[in-house]
């Protein structure tokens, strides 16, 4: 699979300085964690839920997470359990090309239950996502996924823990459970493909949900989490990990307070602001800002409920030509004894050995989510995603 392996050739050559790389399930680790992009969450009692996991590969999900936790009632957790072996089987009936699948579990115990359920299909899995995630649940959550694949599983197995439990929001015990947290995903390192935000629980615990025209970013106590987990959890010196961005959890028009943030600019072209009317009127302005900030942030790919949002993310995925030339300059093998330079488009000051990490972590980006022609924006490439 690749992204925007699902637009034609000759589109993706018009679009991309470099394209994006193929990768499968058994490429490196360092590989699927970048490329996990847009993940898509659905409930794991969607009767065809083999037929949705198809379709939407042909409109460029790459990895998807199927649900026997929070999105499911507690009561119908064992006819989940039942319909995903079923619709693993449907899938492994073909040799299709999948997205990376996760099961989102709620317990240790369904880890080697399911995979041995599974049977042969197990094969179309990548691995299980982690709810409520700390230091006390965790070493059980990522013993069941290390010692299920050791002993039933027919491939690589990974775990995304999924960070959403009250004292990481209270202040008072962040700093502990951070550390915890830490320690133990640390001691796992070759299995944690990500680490999950669960921003949703986040502003339960105070009785918040952001409206449309707010990200979480302009919800400060959430802002803080995030922060600090970045800070804790993905250090650019080697020990961090990748971190995604949270949910975004509008898909309808509602009455607006604020005005539309996407500014006007960008769709001046003609034929795009018609675009423009419809990013605005599906609420999926804020998501474009939100998406920006997560980067800024130091947050890779993002949790998706909806279909409407894998697109914008991958567009605003892809690195503009003019952060690859940057990069490319302070990366250069003459740069290796530092210094600064004016960068290629002449607009900033590229200094090496501080923008280094940015430079590695770009790179990486471009790897996987390929690079923009000099002349293509985001907008081009929403149109492409889009009109597939």
């Amino acid at each position: 699979m690749r992204h925007f392996g699902h637009i034609s050739p000759t589109v993706r050559r018009d679009l991309f300085h470099q394209e994006p790389v193929e990768f499968t399930g058994s490429s490196p680790m360092r590989v699927l964690a970048a490329a996990l992009g847009a993940t898509l969450y659905s409930p794991a009692t969607r009767p065809q839920l083999a037929r949705d996991i198809r379709k939407q590969a042909g409109h460029g999900v790459v990895s998807m997470v199927l649900c026997l936790e929070d999105s499911i009632s507690d009561g119908d957790v064992t006819g989940a359990e039942e319909n995903l072996v079923r619709q693993f089987a449907e899938l492994d009936a073909d040799e299709e090309e999948l997205p990376l699948l996760f099961i989102r579990v709620r317990t240790p115990e369904q880890i080697p239950d399911l995979v041995h359920r599974l049977g042969r299909s197990a094969r179309r899995l990548a691995g299980f996502v982690l709810p409520k995630f700390d230091e006390s649940r965790g070493k059980a959550f990522l013993d069941a996924v290390a010692q299920t694949e050791a002993t039933s599983a027919p491939g690589r197995l990974y775990a995304m823990p999924v960070l959403e439990t009250p004292d990481l929001l209270h202040l008072e015990t962040r700093a502990d459970a951070l550390a915890g947290i830490s320690r133990t995903v640390d001691s796992h390192r070759e299995r944690v493909l990500a680490l999950r935000l669960g921003v949703t629980d986040f502003c339960s615990a105070y009785g918040l949900r952001r409206t449309p025209d707010m990200t979480a970013y302009d919800v400060q106590i959430v802002a803080g989490v995030i922060a600090d987990v970045v800070n804790v959890l993905s250090r650019a010196d080697g020990t961090g990990f990748t971190v995604t961005g949270p949910v975004w959890e509008y898909f309808r028009s509602q009455q607006r307070l604020f005005k539309p943030q996407l500014r006007r600019s960008p769709f001046l072209e003609e034929g795009v602001e018609e675009l423009r009317t419809a990013l605005i009127e599906h609420d999926l302005d804020g998501l474009l800002r939100e998406i920006e900030l997560d980067r800024a942030n130091g947050l890779l790919g993002k949790t998706c409920i909806h279909p409407a949002h894998v697109t914008p993310v991958h567009a605003l995925s892809v690195v503009s030509h003019e952060e690859f030339s940057d990069a490319q300059d302070i990366l250069r093998p003459e740069r290796g004894g530092g210094g600064v330079m004016r960068s290629a488009y002449t607009n900033k000051m590229n200094e090496v050995k501080p923008h280094r990490a940015w430079a590695e972590r770009t790179m990486q980006r471009a790897e996987v989510f390929g690079v923009a022609k000099e002349e293509v924006g985001f907008v081009d490439l929403l149109t492409a995603g889009l009109q597939v």
